[in-house]
């Protein structure tokens, strides 16, 4: 009886030791969506963007994603983001589509331009960067690598002939 009881005890303490863990997690994980204005970028591929990513300036966040859609006319993925209303966009931002790491998360990377008029809300950022999946890197990286290899078949390099003398 004694045993059964401590080891309901501590089964109680683990629990509540995770249900704090997640509590804490959840309050500090910065998991809320952005109040402020919406604008749109458009990107032939978003690779694995998400509704809720961040959008960030340096490092800071600034705004979230607030989803995306495919254009009918020019079949673009259209993103729709959330910007902080303090944060005035320049005309010639770029967003890039970036990535936490191999296996992390992706986000919108906004690169703020030197025009003194500003993105108005349901404006748009006209420059952008299309994502390349690490896949597309490294098939190019293999490509760029085979392209100066020997034309014979094979991959033997081709045979030198001796100088006449």
């Amino acid at each position: 009886m004694g045993r059964n009881l401590i080891e309901t005890i501590m089964g109680a303490v683990v629990l509540a030791v995770a249900g704090f863990f997640l509590a804490f997690a959840y309050n500090h994980a910065d998991l809320k969506q952005v109040k402020g204005y919406e604008i749109t970028a458009q990107f032939t591929s978003v690779g694995g963007l998400e509704t809720g990513s961040d959008v960030r300036i340096n490092g800071i966040k600034v705004g979230t994603v607030a989803g995306h859609a495919l254009d009918p006319n020019t079949f673009n993925a259209v993103v729709r983001l959330t910007i902080l209303p303090d944060i005035r966009l320049p005309k010639d931002t770029v967003a890039t589509i970036g990535s936490e790491g191999l296996l992390g998360g992706k986000f919108l990377k906004l690169e703020p331009g030197r025009a003194a008029e500003r993105i108005p809300e349901g404006g748009a950022i006209a420059k952008t960067k299309d994502y390349k999946s690490i896949e597309e890197m490294v098939g190019e990286l293999i490509f760029l690598a085979t392209a100066d290899a020997p034309a014979q078949p094979g991959g033997a390099p081709e045979p030198v002939e001796p100088a006449k003398q």
